[in-house]
């Protein structure tokens, strides 16, 4: 590629970066019908739930959002407007949203990108063509302008029907939304993947996973598929893995990791059960202000593993600054046996002796030096804020970085992958990267390298690939080099390293590694040394 083209691609990139250190909206927090309801909605059902909502103190702890998911609609009209069903929603939707106003909440409402709904199945009258396709615009001002919603979900069973392009499709949607009068709508996609890294344009969340059911099955399943797209989190936008079923039939310890987890990487929270009859422990986790904080925290960022052990794993994050003194830390135990682990604390990104405070207990339980030894029941969780002296981190998981051309939409459009092998550092690595498949803008990013005070490193890159491979470095939309010719002598068991010198700025940095010209080799991750 010539040079002023790999210019001209990573500046373009640059400007599309998440808004990181800079106070960006919090996460979607309230309650959905669907987990505990599915289709037996009706006005009353929503009304005593926005006021349990109020009762139970939830309002107070941050959840403000009621919404309606699918099945209350009676068809659409030959006028091509949508009906309601009157016998569920008698007052209409303007009294149940003013209802739900004047109690100082948020209202919510669902549809679909294509033409009939989820819970129709296709084949129930009062769900077909009631979707979003060819009617884009007058729906957003029924629901938004009239109806006074604040929030809509729309899913993609009428969109797969319509055979719709998702990316024109909800962005179309997001269109009509925005041309509304009224303004600061939450927009949620549901297409029961992560869409491409063009959403981040169009949503403020997104669904990563299917439907969550109430078992750990589902839960744990959820949790390991987000692992590592947490880099898709940022500037306000966010993965969702779907609602949240505590309050149902989930054992504690469980409850434990769906909430931990679900806050930790900035999830929207909606509460799925039934809010009249929660169970004191759940309310009381859903309520827990420390979670809560490190869910609304104003950075608004994804958790990336930072160690694993086997299935215990610890993600982290900054809190409140970028590089600040404080971190979120959630150490989940997926096994079903106890397990003990040694945090690392220099993994953590700290330095000296640093203070452990379990938000699960509201107190601090750790002040010291050396890694911090967490012993977790099975299917469990614990969560930390950690404060100390923080030092630079040296070494990046290719897993943990932002993939251009990467989605979630199935075997027949191209995408790199996050991939399993125990040979990788932390047992994960990215394949199928640079031009493969007519792929030209299949690159690789990390977007937040913190440099304190700027300068030159040395970035070493641990690779493989069984043929001659190569690829260019870029910082901050700089071209520094090509490397050539890389071969380690096997695609998955072998891995070697290069080094280059590279040059970062104070703060945070942004490094690309690309090849639009042919594949590059399967990267593992990259260590920084500050040059002496």
């Amino acid at each position: 590629m010539k040079r002023h083209s790999l210019i001209l691609l990573a500046v373009a990139c640059a400007l599309s970066l998440p808004s990181f250190g800079k106070g960006v909206n919090p996460p979607t927090m309230g309650w959905s019908t669907w987990n505990t309801f599915a289709l037996n909605i009706n006005e009353q059902v929503i009304k005593s739930q926005a006021d349990a909502m109020v009762k139970t103190g939830l309002a107070k702890a941050g959840y403000k959002y009621v919404n309606i998911d699918d099945g209350y609609w009676d068809g659409r009209g030959e006028d091509g407007k949508l009906r309601l069903n009157t016998k569920l929603f008698p007052s209409g939707m303007r009294a149940l949203t003013d209802y739900i106003h004047s109690l100082g909440l948020k209202a919510g409402i669902y549809s679909d990108a294509g033409d009939n709904t989820c819970g129709s199945g296709g084949v129930a009258k009062w769900g077909l063509g009631v979707g979003f396709v060819g009617h884009e615009k007058e729906d957003c001002e029924l629901y938004f302008d009239d109806w006074n919603y604040d929030f809509i979900k729309v899913d993609y069973c009428g969109g797969n029907h319509a055979k719709l392009d998702e990316r024109e499709q909800y962005t179309k949607i997001s269109n009509a939304i925005k041309s509304c009068k009224k303004k600061g709508i939450v927009f949620n996609v549901c297409r029961w993947a992560y869409p491409g890294t063009w959403i981040s344009d169009v949503a403020d969340s997104w669904r990563t996973t299917g439907d969550i059911y109430c078992a750990w099955a589902s839960v744990k399943s959820i949790v390991k598929e987000n692992l590592y797209i947490q880099a898709y989190t940022g500037g306000g936008h966010y993965n969702d893995p779907d609602m949240l079923e505590i309050g149902r039939t989930l054992a504690p310890d469980e409850e434990n990791t769906h909430m931990a987890y679900w806050c930790i990487a900035s999830s929207p929270l909606l509460i799925g059960c039934d809010m009249t009859t929660i169970p004191e422990y759940s309310l009381n986790l859903l309520k827990n202000k420390d979670l809560i904080a490190m869910n609304q925290d104003r950075l608004g960022l994804g958790a990336p593993v930072v160690q694993r052990e086997g299935e215990v794993y610890v993600v982290a994050k900054d809190m409140e600054k970028i590089f600040g003194k404080k971190r979120a830390v959630v150490v989940m135990n997926l096994t079903d046996e106890v397990k003990t682990i040694n945090v690392d604390v220099n993994a953590l990104g700290f330095t000296g002796a640093v203070q452990w405070y379990d938000c699960l207990i509201h107190a601090d339980v750790y002040y010291g030096t050396g890694n911090y030894a967490v012993t977790i029941p099975a299917h469990g969780s614990k969560a930390f804020f950690v404060t100390g002296k923080r030092i630079e981190k040296t070494l990046y998981q290719a897993e943990e970085a932002w993939l251009k051309a990467y989605h979630e939409l199935g075997k027949k459009r191209p995408t790199p992958q996050y991939l399993p092998n125990e040979t990788a550092d932390q047992g994960e690595y990215v394949g199928n990267l640079g031009f493969v498949d007519g792929m030209t803008d299949n690159y690789l990013e990390w977007r937040n390298v913190y440099s304190k005070k700027g300068g030159k490193y040395k970035m070493t890159i641990r690779y493989a690939c069984g043929d001659q491979r190569s690829m260019n470095v870029s910082v901050n939309g700089t071209p520094v080099t090509t490397l050539t010719p890389l071969l380690s002598g096997d695609y998955l068991n072998k891995w070697n390293t290069v080094g280059v010198e590279i040059t970062l700025k104070k703060g945070l940095n942004t490094i690309q590694l690309s090849n639009p010209a042919a594949p590059m080799p399967n990267l593992d991750c990259m260590k920084l040394t500050a040059a002496k």
